[in-house]
């Protein structure tokens, strides 16, 4: 034994990389057969293997130019993370966009911009930008809610975001005076921690679902009842990343804590179906969602990306004939977000956002029916010229989901659904999320959220108004493409946008109803 040692501790440092490079090699060569470079090129071919696995950084960092990537660009990535940190996110020597490419946004500002005037709640708080309208406001729900920030955290759930991710968002929002959409997973401790919430729930019915699995009122009014801090409800119908398909997550993301909020089984696959339990036609849905304000006073919502525009008709005219239906519209782009889909799906099914927008604001203009829904947009409109844009087609808010994560550190790794995320934000691993800093990460998302709302006051201002809402569809032109000739979204659309009624910043400022209070809690009988 002692000779062996000594033989052993005699073998040269190299010596011993050479040996593991040719056990490597026989490996290669006659055992493996899954892999057919590193079998044909033993040792060389793992190069190819580690450089294809960490391409996206590569490209990312060293190859891609400043407006190359997608989804989102090195300068937009910047912004978000230099806003965040409240650092400088000016550009100097002009800009470095082409400005001539297709569908590039030109917005057009006034010869004389908007003027604050001494005591005007902007000269106050730059960052007071509330939406214009309230949600159930027409429909007289019994606690009607004016969001007060015209941007908010999209749908994202615990179980695809990490526990200290979704605590992180919460306590931004709180700051920053938006609200937190809980996404389909349900209700979690991490959602609770001062923010508004709109409480999201799909096909699975996770957070309000009976024993039999499908849709259960009871579970529904209980948790409203034990959260007031809830002040909305959305059904989700389809997103932009797999509209008519249902959602998974994996096994492995579902923890102890997880299962018990969803109502599911640990360690198992979580599908959830493809279409809702509860509905199956437009009519039924109306019937759903109206229940569901009248059991729980709250306004209630639906969420989908867009494609056949048959069943919004019919919904328009439902609503037109009955007054009824559902008092907030959130429009999902094809762009995709958060969740994890096939690329046949990520790539091909539903309309990128401003095409799926125009075409179902449009049904409801025609109809006469925009003031009593509050729409919402919601596909990479993180960034205040195409928050105006998005105002000027129709929307009253905006919601985002991926620059919200990357406020909070994600690096756009693009591996979201594998648990591997190395910044923590989208996985369930107790010690990649260890990175995140709650305290910190919630102050850079709500400075994020600040700085856009600043910035895109600045933008209304300069085009001679005093809230975004005012925006016409006169004021933004777009490239299209043909000898780099613009149109206005108007001309490009085929629609003009319906005014929406607003007295002043003021006015919403003292409205009763801003951050949600019931309705017998005020003698006020207007609400707009």
């Amino acid at each position: 034994m002692a000779q062996m040692l000594s033989f052993i501790s005699s073998i040269p440092w190299w010596a011993w990389i050479l040996i593991v490079l040719a056990v490597i090699a026989i490996r290669d060569i006659f055992f493996q057969r899954a892999h057919t470079i590193s079998h044909n090129f033993p040792i060389v071919g793992h190069i190819r293997y580690m450089l294809e696995g960490i391409g996206p950084e590569l490209r990312q960092y060293l190859v891609a130019n400043n407006r190359e990537e997608l989804p989102f660009n090195r300068i937009e990535r910047g912004w978000i993370y230099a806003s965040a940190k409240k650092e400088n996110n000016y550009e100097g020597f002009g800009t470095d966009q082409d400005i001539y490419s297709h569908q590039h946004i030109f917005i057009n500002n006034a010869m004389i911009p908007y003027k604050l005037k001494d005591g005007h709640p902007n000269k106050e708080d730059k960052h007071f930008l509330p939406c214009a309208k309230v949600m159930g406001a027409y429909n007289k729900r019994k606690k009607p809610y004016r969001p007060r920030s015209v941007i908010n955290i999209s749908a994202m759930s615990f179980g695809s975001l990490s526990a200290r991710a979704i605590e992180s968002l919460n306590k931004g929002a709180l700051k920053a005076h938006a609200f937190h959409n809980t996404g389909e997973g349900g209700l979690s401790p991490y959602h609770s921690h001062g923010a508004d919430v709109v409480f999201h729930f799909g096909t699975g019915y996770f957070g309000v679902r009976g024993t039999d699995g499908n849709f259960s009122m009871e579970k529904m009014k209980a948790l409203i009842q034990a959260n007031p801090f809830i002040k909305a409800i959305e059904v989700k119908l389809s997103q932009g990343a797999k509209p008519g398909k249902g959602g998974v997550l994996p096994g492995k993301k579902i923890s102890r804590e997880i299962a018990e909020i969803r109502g599911v089984e640990v360690g198992k696959d979580v599908l959830s179906p493809s279409a809702h339990t509860a509905f199956s036609t437009v009519p039924e849905l109306v019937d759903f969602v109206e229940a569901i304000a009248e059991e729980t006073g709250l306004p209630v919502g639906i969420k989908a990306a867009i494609g056949k525009l048959d069943q919004w008709k019919e919904l328009a005219n439902i609503m037109k004939d009955t007054n009824r239906g559902p008092d907030f519209i959130t429009i999902d782009g094809g762009e995709g977000g958060t969740g994890a889909a096939p690329p046949s799906f990520a790539d091909h099914v539903s309309l990128p956002l401003v095409y799926g927008f125009a075409d179902v604001y449009r049904i409801f203009k025609e109809l006469d029916l925009t003031d009593r829904i509050v729409f919402i947009a919601s596909g990479k409109l993180g960034f205040p010229a195409k928050g105006a844009m998005a105002f000027a087609m129709g929307a009253d808010c905006i919601n985002v989901a991926r620059e919200a994560m990357m406020s909070i550190g994600c690096i756009q790794a693009q591996i979201c659904h594998t648990n591997r995320c190395p910044s923590g934000v989208a996985t369930q691993s107790k010690w990649l999320q260890k990175g995140i800093d709650i305290p910190l990460k919630s102050d850079r998302l709500a400075q994020y959220f600040n700085t856009f709302k600043k910035e895109l006051l600045e933008i209304s201002h300069a085009c001679g108004y005093e809230h975004p809402c005012q925006f016409t569809m006169e004021d933004v032109d777009v490239s299209i493409g043909d000898r780099n000739l613009t149109q206005t979204l108007s001309r490009t659309y085929l629609y003009n946008k319906a005014p929406v009624r607003f007295e002043s910043m003021q006015r919403l400022k003292d409205c009763e109803f801003l951050g949600g209070k019931p309705l017998e809690a005020t003698n006020s009988k207007s609400v707009n």
